[in-house]
């Protein structure tokens, strides 16, 4: 195997043997391999994947799909069925809570335990406790036997052992998803800085965070690979999937294709509210580009989104725009069926597929839908004022859909309608910064602070 690469499984295949009787076990045991009193069920068909040393790699599908299985035979828990795979490496695996934790050891007894299966000496866990400990920060639940502790506490001391054990490749199986919110941010700085020197491979049904993080995805579908490629394309594919096996109308339909945001062909709308930062190089300049109504889409079709516009208070249409400016969003739909409640909304995300903020017109409506004829068309506004964005480029998805939020049809979903890019922002810190009404800066008398 090759320097460059982590991890290699060639045509990797996982059968289970299920027997339908206990005595069944028996029969098989003096069968001698003439006959079969079990059944065979596949988690893993002819999986074949290659991860190069830095890469980190998605693993996304539905429960059941054998994403679990993939991994653990990674890590070596597992033997395969037929197939082989080739690991580089030391390997730090969260696959399942307090996996390799015994419930009746105090937590800092299974440190040592988990530690050391993953290849520490003594003396390099005796160095690294004091730092595991506050990792995890569980308090003095470290003394206490793990089968008291919740699942979230769990979660922390499993993430904090695999954190300091200087893994060459981490592989994280939905952990993060039962922890709290100082923790999962803690977490992700540290998967952050481990995707600069290591291999990680990741298993989410958070989309948002699979699009953040992985450099490649790679789609489970019934044990077997369905496709792989970019995270955006992947993500995309699945999630229509998803929503068209919910699809009882066989109306459903998946297409568009990606392309190069194109240059403004409109002239920029000069801005004159914000002189303190217009010429300076924390002007926060947004530059918008037009609606793409090829861009990649999913739905039944049952609403058309024809026009995406985002418009000054006067209807001018905007190319150039300022943090902080008042705008109008405008989404034009034409119903291509009779429509009871149609909800048109859109979100905007960053270049790493993170939900920025968003609206749609249900709650608004909820009380009095609107009814729409087959060939009818109408539209919906948002007149909001514009957050202060950080520099990069950022995409509007927007979608048309009938019912509520929870329970609706989806008839048009449109990723990447519109591309938005600021060069230059007095925002660093945030993903958005918001207007501020006054700030102000200056010596106080009294005790008070006033």
């Amino acid at each position: 195997m090759s320097s460059d690469i982590t991890i290699h499984a060639d045509n990797v295949s996982k059968a289970y043997t299920i027997y339908r009787r206990p005595e069944d076990r028996l029969k098989q045991m003096f069968a001698f391999g003439r006959r079969k009193y079990y059944d065979e069920y596949w988690a893993l068909r002819g999986a074949s994947l290659t991860v190069r040393r830095g890469e980190t790699v998605g693993l996304v599908g539905r429960n059941g799909s054998g994403k679990s299985t993939f991994l653990q035979l990674i890590c070596g828990t597992l033997a395969p069925t037929s197939g082989s795979i080739e690991v580089s490496g030391r390997v730090a695996a969260l696959l399942e809570l307090g996996a390799g934790f015994n419930p009746e050891f105090t937590g800092r007894e299974n440190v040592y335990i988990a530690a050391s299966i993953l290849g520490l000496t003594r003396e390099q866990i005796d160095e690294r406790f004091a730092a595991i400990e506050d990792f995890a920060g569980i308090g003095d639940f470290i003394d206490q036997p793990v089968k008291l502790y919740s699942s979230g506490m769990y979660a922390r001391l499993a993430f904090s052992v695999a954190a300091h054990v200087e893994a060459d490749v981490l592989i994280v199986d939905e952990i993060l998803a039962v922890g709290d919110a100082p923790f999962t941010q803690r977490c992700m700085r540290y998967i952050r800085q481990f995707k600069e020197r290591g291999t990680l491979l990741l298993v989410s049904h958070d989309m948002t965070a699979v699009t953040a993080l992985c450099d490649r995805v790679v789609w489970l579908d019934r044990g077997e690979i369905r496709t792989e490629g970019d995270p955006k394309d992947i993500c995309h594919q699945y999630l229509a999937a998803l929503l068209e096996e919910n699809d009882e109308s066989g109306a459903f339909r998946i297409g568009g294709e990606r392309r190069a945001v194109a240059p403004p062909k409109l002239a920029p709308v000069p801005d004159v509210r914000q002189k303190q930062l217009a010429g300076s190089d924390h002007a926060n300049r947004l530059q918008i580009f037009e609606f793409n109504p090829d861009a990649p889409w999913f739905g039944q079709q049952g609403a058309a989104i024809e026009q995406v516009a985002v418009e000054a208070l006067d209807g001018t249409p905007l190319q150039i725009a300022e943090g902080g400016e008042e705008v109008v969003l405008r989404i034009g739909v034409r119903a291509e069926q009779a429509l009871s409640g149609p909800i048109v909304g859109w979100l905007l995300k960053n270049r790493m597929g993170q939900t920025l903020f968003g609206d749609n017109t249900f709650v608004s409506y909820q009380d009095a839908p609107l009814s729409v004829a087959a060939g009818q068309r109408f539209q919906a506004k948002f007149r909001f004022q514009l957050p202060f964005l950080p520099p990069g480029d950022y995409a509007l998805s927007v979608a048309v859909a009938e019912g509520t939020q929870l329970h609706h049809v989806q008839h048009h979903w449109i990723d990447d309608a519109l591309f938005i890019t600021v060069a230059t922002s007095q925002i660093r810190h945030s993903l958005v910064g918001i207007p501020m009404h006054e700030i102000s800066l200056a010596l106080t008398e009294d005790a008070s602070g006033r």
